[in-house]
């Protein structure tokens, strides 16, 4: 038996934009198609506004805007007529469909496209056209799963844009493995690994909660040996490497990069700069990089203990 998803549980405060972040096939898509009532959970409950997704899914439908991965969308119809089927099944008064039309092609930079069939628009496009239907009916809600997949980095960012001016007045989830994606666009953050919830909590809050190490990188000019071996023996150090990629004969102008790994919370390098002033060497680069999202998501979804 295959558990998709493993007694999550979390709730999403109005004017609030969550990421859910994972790795494929952690159970991202599988907990948006039960909060969107596509699929009934075996065991459990989920409520949207305190409407049951299965007992209630109807009422939970007209508050929510789901976007799935791939957009719901007819290739041959245009934007326009497709908007207004959707809106027509959104049971949008006649009167008002117009209106709301327009509405969407404002909100979602379709102005210049409007009047173009679906299938000869870009993808980034089409998938404005997918964020107009999930808005149109005016939802409380809007579930995003995978919003910028397969799209340039130029749509990505206008596609983040938009969702973060619509998450200023609606509460969204948005899906995703990307974490610049979500470290740009969420305020607070879920990780779910293999089915279960492992972490919550701002990006912040998640780095700053991480065990582990600090790493600075430094660029030097001297005697390779003698400054690694120093180095090594300072306070707080606990290793020195070269960068991934690099070996110990390769150097440009006699510099040489190192990686030190410090303890979490420790800055060294005023010492490392005393320590390289003291030794007559030459430096030319000196910076920290504290524990990351990205260190933190890759250990807890590789069950390495950081938490």
């Amino acid at each position: 038996l295959n558990v998709a998803v493993d007694g999550i549980s979390f709730d999403v405060q109005k004017g609030e934009i969550l990421g859910f972040l994972g790795p494929n096939g952690a159970g991202k898509t599988t907990t948006m198609r039960i909060l969107t009532c596509y699929i009934p959970p075996s065991s459990g409950t989920a409520k949207i506004e305190g409407y049951d997704t299965f007992e209630e899914s109807i009422e939970v439908r007209k508050r929510v805007g789901y976007l799935p991965e791939s957009a719901p969308l007819y290739h041959d119809m245009g934007v326009i007529d497709y908007l207004k089927f959707i809106a027509t099944i959104r049971n949008i008064p006649g009167g008002k469909i117009k209106t709301r039309i327009k509405e969407m092609i404002q909100i979602c930079g379709l102005q210049g496209e409007a009047h173009k069939a679906i299938g000869q628009l870009s993808k980034g496009y089409r998938q404005r056209v997918g964020l107009a239907q999930t808005l149109i009916h005016d939802p409380e809600i809007l579930i995003l799963d995978e919003p910028t997949s397969g799209l340039d980095p130029i749509q990505i960012i206008e596609i983040r844009d938009l969702i973060k001016k619509i998450g200023k007045e609606k509460t969204v989830i948005l899906s995703s493995h990307i974490l610049p994606e979500v470290q740009a666009t969420c305020g607070r953050i879920i990780i779910i690994n293999k089915g279960k919830l492992v972490e919550s909590g701002t990006p912040q809050e998640l780095s700053d909660r991480a065990k582990g190490q600090e790493t600075v990188h430094m660029s030097v000019r001297g005697p390779l040996v003698d400054i690694r071996q120093k180095i090594e023996q300072m306070e707080h150090v606990i290793n020195v490497h070269l960068p991934e990629g690099e070996t110990e004969d390769v150097s440009e102008d006699g510099i040489h990069k190192l990686v030190i790994s410090v303890e979490k919370g420790k800055d060294i390098k005023e010492d490392l700069f005393n320590c390289v002033v003291e030794n007559k060497w030459s430096l030319t680069e000196l910076r920290s990089e504290g524990v990351t999202l990205e260190n933190v998501f890759k250990q807890l979804t590789t069950q390495e203990d950081i938490l």
